[in-house]
């Protein structure tokens, strides 16, 4: 039987060494699951695999798109399942490694049927600020409010969307959808830390993203900053200290603030892993 090898737990956890160490073991491939690293123009802020671990293991869906071109979950599944397939022909374990719980379930059950909105619910959700609807998440489903990415506005709006379709929490049609057949079994392994550990590995990231050069990286973005893509930790707090309108300093505390904030919700999301 073919195998597929998620290995998944909060950032800054040690995933991707992780993931280069048992597929090197293994003799497999690395197919990446994290939203945040397909991104071409997107190295340092996401803390994409280095040269060597790339060099080490062949790894997909790495730089593999443009800010400009973002991927949805449909088609990620779509691809990575063809991509899996490919490998599975020449190695009976594929290893996929990532954060996003997401496109981690994607692989593993299917995206399920969802109700598209009716054009004129859709521009109405699209007026509403965005700390307004985290607020009608709250309260109309907080299951999904305890999980989600509260900074990813296309996930929010997605699931008032299906909300005002159904009339049912976005969390409950997830659940209740029928999980996909895969021609493979899947394992799932979760990492875990302290949190007192967990916190100081991503403050200690942070400072290395500055020093190896994130503040250029944030530059070279500032005429994409409205994508939706870039609207996430590391990239956001910084493009208001280019603008000149915050203090460097402060941001730098908020971005490890705000990703241990994002580590949490991850750590709640993989819950279900276990």
């Amino acid at each position: 039987m073919k195998q597929l090898i998620v290995i998944t737990g909060p950032t800054a956890v040690g995933k991707t060494a992780e993931a280069v160490r048992l597929a090197r073991e293994l003799g497999a491939e690395v197919v990446s699951c994290d939203s945040r690293q397909f991104y071409r123009e997107m190295r340092i802020g996401v803390a994409r695999p280095s040269d060597e671990e790339l060099a080490a293991v062949p790894h997909h869906f790495i730089a593999c798109r443009s800010v400009a071109d973002p991927f949805n979950i449909s088609t990620y599944e779509q691809e990575a399942l063809q991509v899996i397939a490919r490998l599975h022909e020449r190695c009976d374990t594929v290893v996929a490694v990532g954060g996003s719980g997401l496109y981690i379930d994607a692989l593993l059950h299917g995206v399920s049927a969802m109700p598209d909105p009716t054009p004129e619910l859709r521009a109405s959700l699209r007026q509403m600020p965005l700390e307004a609807k985290r607020q009608l998440l709250q309260r109309v489903d907080p299951d999904y409010y305890a999980r989600v990415d509260l900074r990813n506005p296309v996930r929010l709006q997605r699931a008032l969307e299906v909300y005002h379709m159904t009339g049912r929490p976005y969390s409950q049609v997830v659940a209740d959808r029928k999980p996909a057949e895969r021609p493979f079994s899947a394992e799932v392994r979760v990492m875990a830390m302290e949190s007192s550990q967990l916190r100081e590995r991503i403050d200690r990231r942070v400072d290395k993203m500055l020093e190896e050069g994130l503040l250029e990286e944030v530059r070279s973005l500032m005429s994409s900053r409205h994508l939706p893509t870039l609207r996430t930790v590391g990239y956001s707090e910084l493009f208001p200290v280019l603008d000149g309108t915050a203090n460097l300093d402060d941001a730098v505390r908020a971005i490890k603030l705000n990703t241990w904030h994002y580590a949490r919700k991850q750590i709640t999301w993989m819950r279900r892993y276990r």
